[in-house]
């Protein structure tokens, strides 16, 4: 059940939350004016009764003023140390406040798209069997059928991997096991493998043989496949999707690019952050949970490595994998 608060746009939240900083800034305002006034009316009172009681006296109006101008410095500077202190702690909660919100509703988009991305395989796996089951089909038919089933567990056991990963590397429950292996080879297995389940798509490869890199396979080739799956979701079929591997000095340099319509400038970064993706989630039609990115930004940064997106040309996106060798 949705309480009182959820219905309220958040729109006015912001609009009455500066009103009421607004108003606590005018507040302070006319408070020091207030104090002002009055010590100058306390000055011009003091100043009668010294000329009324000693007027021959002048050091009792040097100290009266001097009372009058320490008041004065008083009161700006805790009138400026209240509006400081006052702005920077509306700023402060105005920023974590929006944080949490936003990650709120990331975390909601999350969750719908997780349920989304499993019910997805689960319904088409089940439909399979159930066609296997129930019909009496030729040997190429339930060749194609068990393909499919496949193709939707293996999506769903990397959803999975996803999910647990990012999990156990945000707590420190995953323990690297790096090692030598041969990194071409890996690279050319997964394109071979995204080749297998697309079928109709064009990859294009530059992979050198004979390149070897130190790191853990798994999660490495984890990162590829992130990077190959948003580039064929994300593209047109008839588009290639171009996968390169270079080597400079001691670091090895994996792109996987695309032509499809890019990432905005202003979003560049953003698309590495938890639950992050682009577009409104309202209007977006590709599948997915935000999670692909930001897993693959760990798993490289643990490697010691720099993950960063370019724009391709003419169109579309490159993402650049830099690995130490060693």
């Amino acid at each position: 059940m949705r309480k009182p608060f959820d219905r309220i746009p958040l729109k006015f939240i912001n609009y009455v939350y500066w009103m009421l900083l607004v108003y606590l800034i005018a507040a302070l305002a006319w408070w020091y004016i207030e104090l002002d006034q009055q010590n100058d009316l306390m000055l011009l009172f003091q100043q009668e009764q010294v000329m009324k009681n000693n007027p021959a006296d002048p050091g009792a109006l040097a100290a009266v003023q001097d009372a009058h101008d320490r008041n004065a410095k008083q009161y700006i500077g805790e009138g400026l140390t209240f509006l400081v202190i006052t702005i920077l702690g509306a700023v402060f909660v105005y920023s974590v406040v929006r944080r949490q919100i936003r990650y709120h509703l990331q975390q909601k988009n999350f969750m719908m798209a997780v349920t989304h991305e499993l019910k997805t395989p689960i319904a088409v796996t089940k439909l399979s069997l159930e066609t296997l089951r129930r019909h009496k089909l030729d040997e190429e038919r339930q060749s194609k059928i068990l393909g499919d089933a496949i193709n939707e567990t293996e999506r769903l056991d990397a959803l999975c991997n996803n999910i647990l990963l990012s999990s156990q590397l945000e707590s420190g429950g995953y323990q690297l096991t790096k090692q030598e292996f041969d990194c071409s080879g890996m690279v050319l297995s997964a394109v071979a493998a995204f080749q297998k389940r697309h079928p109709a798509r064009i990859f294009e490869v530059n992979v050198p043989t004979g390149m070897v890199l130190h790191g853990e396979e798994f999660l490495i080739r984890l990162v590829l496949n992130n990077l190959i799956e948003n580039a064929v979701k994300y593209t047109e079929k008839d588009v290639p999707v171009r996968v390169g591997l270079e080597e400079f000095d001691n670091t090895l340099l994996i792109t996987v690019a695309d032509l499809g319509a890019g990432i905005p400038e202003m979003e560049k970064q953003k698309v590495f952050d938890k639950f992050y993706r682009v577009g409104d989630e309202s209007r977006r039609k590709a599948k997915g949970t935000g999670l692909g990115l930001y897993l693959s930004t760990k798993i490289v940064n643990d490697h010691k490595g720099h993950i960063s997106v370019e724009n391709n040309h003419p169109v579309g996106t490159v993402f650049k994998v830099m690995l130490p060798k060693k």
